[in-house]
């Protein structure tokens, strides 16, 4: 096995980092949004870098481009090309890079392996409420229900997909049958502080979190804001903020828990004018799924109870939830191996954010390269990761797929 060079490896990845940057829909953030005119762009820029890598491209019902190289069960490589609003550039592109490059290269050595590299198009569910919509597809598991969400400007899912020239009747065909596909990896960066503590560019992931997000809609009764005493008042945004904070304090009693509260609006949203109505998201995180389902009922029950005391009505509305995804400890090591081929640690750490890896591990056996990013940033236009952790992430990426390639033919 030669050993490949990192630091030309890391230049090629900026460049190209660099060429799909000014894809945005706003000039002066990153903004690249699942089926939009940004999103054509850069499905269509990775297409040609995929050629040129001499692969066979494809494009799926759901606007995931796909290129192929040999025959036989493939060893599915990627990551997504949308951003959240005012992103970073390394999130999603980095992984959809490193496949890319990877595959040149190990095409260039003559090494005979089955290889598809895949750039998805809705990782982050910026557009819609729908997380890893491509990736479910690809694994067999799309949800005909998510055709149905509406995005920001009242146009549905389907509309969106129509609107790309795409047909929703022809997302079964996106599947690969399980005999079809031999193994998922994921090249991301970290999005976290952990790597960068341990001065180490790159970490094999042992297992990705589960999820719970919910939105929940207070309501009391709007009034005047300086007439109302404040003993007869039924502020729906104060029992929110109590709620907020109850679940603050709940995570914080459960072990490796997080809960955010990402989204609230106030109704009618007046200066003068006792909030009548409140809506707010919260997003729930933790390893131990049934320890996660134990703080979702916690958090309901003492939000009713705010409620109660407040004299307000509190509905609650899942609209996403996923089951805690522990990697396959085969293609761990065969990650940490190769990243201990190039002199480097392989640090073992469980990723709090959700991947398309967690879809993808419906389908078949998947793991993850976290990369480094400075000062664990991400969802910032503050990310960033250097040429140099990039050279690394696709070295090691690429000596990975020549171990795999030797353990299985």
């Amino acid at each position: 096995m030669n050993s490949p060079d990192a630091a030309q490896l890391g230049k090629r990845a900026e460049q190209m980092i660099r060429t799909l940057a000014p894809l945005s829909s706003e000039p002066d953030k990153l903004v690249r949004l699942f089926l939009s005119k940004e999103h054509r762009q850069a499905a269509d820029q990775a297409a040609v870098w995929m050629r040129e890598a001499g692969l066979d491209v494809t494009e799926d019902a759901l606007g995931t481009v796909r290129g192929s190289m040999g025959k036989g069960p493939k060893l599915i490589i990627g990551s997504h090309l949308d951003s959240v609003v005012d992103g970073g550039h390394y999130d999603g592109p980095l992984g959809v890079i490193a496949a890319i490059i990877a595959a040149d290269e190990i095409k260039k050595r003559g090494i005979d392996v089955a290889i598809d590299v895949i750039a998805f198009g809705d990782e982050e569910g910026s557009r819609f409420p729908s997380t890893l919509s491509s990736s479910a597809a690809l694994a067999g598991h799309f949800e005909p229900h998510t055709l149905n969400l509406m995005d920001a400007k009242g146009l549905t899912f389907e509309q969106a997909l129509e609107a790309y020239g795409k047909n929703p009747a022809d997302i079964p065909k996106a599947a690969y049958r399980k005999s079809e596909a031999a193994a998922y990896v994921e090249v991301h960066i970290e999005q976290g502080p952990r790597l960068e503590a341990a001065n180490e560019p790159l970490g094999v992931v042992t297992g990705i979190v589960g999820q719970s997000r919910w939105s929940t809609t207070v309501r009391g009764e709007a009034g005047h804001a300086g007439t109302v005493p404040m003993n007869m008042r039924h502020d729906a945004l104060l029992g929110a903020a109590e709620m907020a904070l109850a679940a603050e304090k709940l995570a914080r009693a459960f072990k490796d828990m997080v809960a955010t509260v990402g989204r609230i609006e106030a109704r009618p949203g007046a200066t003068n004018i006792i909030p009548g109505e409140v809506v707010f998201t919260v997003d729930l995180r933790c390893m131990d799924d049934a320890e996660r389902r134990r703080a979702v009922a916690a958090f309901e029950k003492e939000a009713q109870a705010i409620a109660a005391a407040r004299k307000l009505d509190v509905k609650f509305q899942p609209f996403h939830a996923i089951d805690a995804t522990p990697c396959d400890r085969r293609l761990q090591d065969l990650l940490a191996s190769a990243i201990a081929d190039l002199g480097h640690k392989p640090l073992r750490l469980s990723s709090g954010a959700g991947h398309d890896a967690q879809a993808m591990a419906k389908l078949c056996p998947s793991a993850m390269m976290f990369v480094r990013c400075r000062g664990g940033i991400s969802h910032n236009p503050a990310e960033f990761t250097s040429e140099a952790d990039m050279g690394a992430a696709v070295a090691a990426l690429i000596r990975f797929i020549e171990r795999f390639a030797a353990r299985t033919n």
